[in-house]
């Protein structure tokens, strides 16, 4: 062998060895999707957020003072956070329309703006009705807010939140009200609509509320929000009273039902989105549903409170706050919820790299790599400031905080922490490029060249070599 031929060979094998080692040697970090910080907007109750094909998202909610209609939009939903806020309509001075200004939605039907709301008369404030304004401006902070009137349902009685949406060439309006000769507070109907403003045909009566979470307080039925998705209509409506008790429950029906007859929906047993102590967020409901930026997550939009008791009626209190997260879904098509999420950044869940439908989950405070995790905060995980500090991250549960991701003779376990200098050092770790290529991994901060990756089913911190890169890399969603 010539020393030429030798030296080109001694070349690419060294060539073929920093290949294989490079991810190991000097990682890059990488940049998880970015979170949401909650809450996105204080005092503001009952939030409708709707993504435009402008490029912005529109943001309406309640206000505290029952008085009036605003509107703010950006291009994140974040931006929202901080975006100006304009006051588009305000209530009548006396008569119809002069009292309890509630829940708008903004929505765009052919064209043009619309606002549904609620409101009462300055001389009976509970006489509540919906109403619509409309707007042909192509942005709805500008142009005039035309009154299109009120929504005429039968039995004129006590009405609200009334939202819209459209399927198969038919507009459908949804919306709580209450009946005569029904011993409820509000139950959910459903109706076709010959315009933005008008219903038509014989309502449906969706939902009553006889179950024991939709009576707590109130027998209440309330706030519908619909999407599609998995060749299912889903509805998801509040229960009980306004309070701790407050919380979502989900009507199903099939996409090729006919929508207007009550037997194609299916009320789920239990509540889908309730309160949480160890979060502390209480009476999570009135939501809606928004996409995120990119267009490929669904995102829930509610409000809540982060304190348990009130003093006085709910109503009055004005701390309920918009808030965002991801909307999951489980491997039979259905939404899953989950938690509400505490405040701060929200929370993110790891698959693996090489077993594409399983994330890393506790169990029993064991952390493990499954499928099918329906109890979605087990496999939930904020990414925080490293407990060692700067440069690095560590793992806290979502539906534990104050437990975190860490290694004890080199398994996983979620636990609490205890202060001690030796849990923060094996709660935390460089989050590097994924070794497989795309994702991340996590490098232990105290057993340099050991990576969080999956064996069996479980979670370790072990070297890797480049046959096992796959278990040792993780996507973020």
């Amino acid at each position: 062998m010539t020393r030429l031929r030798a030296a080109a060979l001694l070349a690419a094998a060294f060539t073929l060895l920093q290949l294989a080692v490079a991810p190991l040697a000097s990682p890059a970090l990488a940049s998880p999707p970015t979170p949401f910080t909650n809450p996105v907007a204080a005092q503001r109750a009952d939030p409708h957020i709707f993504k435009h094909t402008d490029g912005y998202y529109y943001f309406t909610a309640t206000v505290p003072a029952y008085d009036r209609i605003v509107l703010r939009r950006a291009t994140t939903l974040q931006g929202l956070a901080s975006a100006a806020e304009q006051t588009i309509w305000t209530k009548h001075a006396s008569g119809e329309m002069g009292a309890h200004i509630w829940a708008p939605e903004i929505h765009y039907v052919n064209g043009k703006w619309y606002v549904y709301f609620a409101a009462g008369w300055s001389s009976d404030i509970w006489r509540i009705r919906m109403y619509v304004l409309e707007n042909s401006s192509a942005n709805p902070l500008t142009g005039t807010w035309v009154e299109k009137g009120r929504i005429v349902t039968p039995n004129d009685t006590f009405a609200l939140d009334a939202t819209t949406f459209e399927h198969r060439g038919v507009r459908y309006l949804a919306w709580a009200q209450s009946e005569p000769g029904i011993a409820t507070n509000s139950n959910l109907y459903l109706a076709a609509m010959s315009n933005p403003w008008t219903i038509s045909g014989t309502p449906v009566r969706l939902s009553v509320p006889t179950l024991a979470w939709e009576t707590r307080g109130y027998k209440v039925n309330e706030g519908p929000a619909v999407i599609k998705r998995n060749g299912r209509i889903f509805m998801s409506y509040s229960a009980s009273a306004t309070d701790a008790n407050y919380c979502l429950g989900l009507l199903t029906a099939s996409d090729t039902a006919n929508l207007l007859s009550a037997s194609s929906w299916t009320k789920t047993a239990n509540p889908v989105f309730v309160s949480n102590a160890n979060t502390s967020q209480y009476g999570p409901g009135h939501n809606s549903f928004t996409t995120s930026e990119d267009g490929q997550s669904d995102i829930l939009v509610y409000h809540d409170r982060n304190y348990q008791n009130i003093s006085g009626d709910p109503l009055n209190d004005p701390n309920r706050r918009t808030r965002l997260q991801k909307l999951y879904w489980n491997a039979d098509g259905t939404p899953n919820f989950g938690i509400p999420v505490a405040d701060g950044a929200t929370p993110v869940r790891l698959r693996s790299h090489n077993q594409t439908t399983s994330y890393i989950r506790h169990w029993e405070y064991r952390a493990k790599l499954e499928p099918n995790v329906t109890n979605l905060a087990d496999s939930q995980f904020r990414i925080v400031p490293g407990l060692t500090g700067s440069g690095t991250v560590s793992l806290e549960s979502a539906n534990f905080p104050g437990y975190y991701l860490r290694h004890k003779n080199f398994e996983l376990w979620v636990e609490r922490s205890d202060g001690s200098t030796l849990f923060r050092n094996d709660a935390t770790f460089y989050q590097r490029a994924g070794l497989a290529g795309s994702g991340i991994s996590l490098e232990s901060v105290n057993f340099a060249g050991r990576y969080v990756r999956h064996s069996g089913g479980l979670l370790y911190v072990q070297a890797v070599t480049s046959s096992a890169y796959g278990d040792a890399t993780f996507q973020l969603e």
